[in-house]
């Protein structure tokens, strides 16, 4: 069981760092648009200084706080870590990434960035260790008003990519184009990555509760 537990922290670890990179290349491309979580931490970074990541983990802080409020209960340390961790690699990556000038050079990375994105997703959220802030705050309000996960998360990426607007953050076809295939991308990697766990596990021996099918 112990073995179990390291694999599936290693990919929850791993997809942290994947998903981070994904978000830092699209926000790179900058000239097409970013994610709608994005838009609104490059406007707060626009406004008030700090780092992109910085803000990503400040945002994630008021989401888990207002979270855990309105549901009563704890959330699991993967979201806390989610909240860190993302934000110090976006730094990171946003250090180690240099900027691209050219609209051919921001569509390639921004394509990349897409989809490395879709796949840290699958490999984050395939141990089941906890869901990120963002992903929370819609599992609560999904409950809370009994509408559509489909319906509650573009409310919510609306209205984030909206005040995020106002600040000055980069709004375009690139922050659509996030909106719609990620998703799908995810569809596809998080199985993937269920499947590749629990081989690695059941080789090693013990299966997870969460990973029984």
């Amino acid at each position: 069981m112990g073995r179990a537990l390291f694999y599936r922290w290693l990919f929850f670890i791993s997809g942290l760092i994947v998903l981070a990179l994904g978000f830092t290349m699209t926000i790179k491309a900058n000239k097409l648009g970013i994610g709608p979580w994005d838009v609104l931490n490059v406007g707060l970074f626009k406004n008030f200084g700090f780092t992109i990541g910085t803000w990503a983990i400040v945002v994630g802080l008021v989401v888990i706080v207002s979270t855990m409020l309105f549901t009563r209960k704890l959330p699991q340390i993967g979201t806390f870590l989610n909240m860190l961790l993302i934000g110090i690699f976006i730094d990171i990556f946003n250090w180690l990434i240099p900027d691209i000038q050219t609209l051919f050079g921001q569509t390639l990375i921004f394509l990349g960035g897409i989809l490395i994105s879709g796949y840290g997703v699958g490999l984050y959220v395939s141990p089941r260790i906890g869901a990120g802030p963002r992903d929370s705050l819609m599992l609560m309000l999904v409950e809370k008003t009994g509408l559509s996960i489909t319906v509650v998360r573009a409310g919510i990426e609306m209205t984030v990519a909206f005040i995020g607007w106002l600040l000055g953050g980069p709004v375009g076809i690139g922050t659509v184009a996030i909106a719609l295939f990620t998703g799908r991308i995810v569809q596809i990697s998080l199985p993937q990555f269920e499947r590749l766990l629990k081989r690695i596990i059941e080789r090693k021996g013990g299966i997870p509760p969460a990973l029984k099918v």
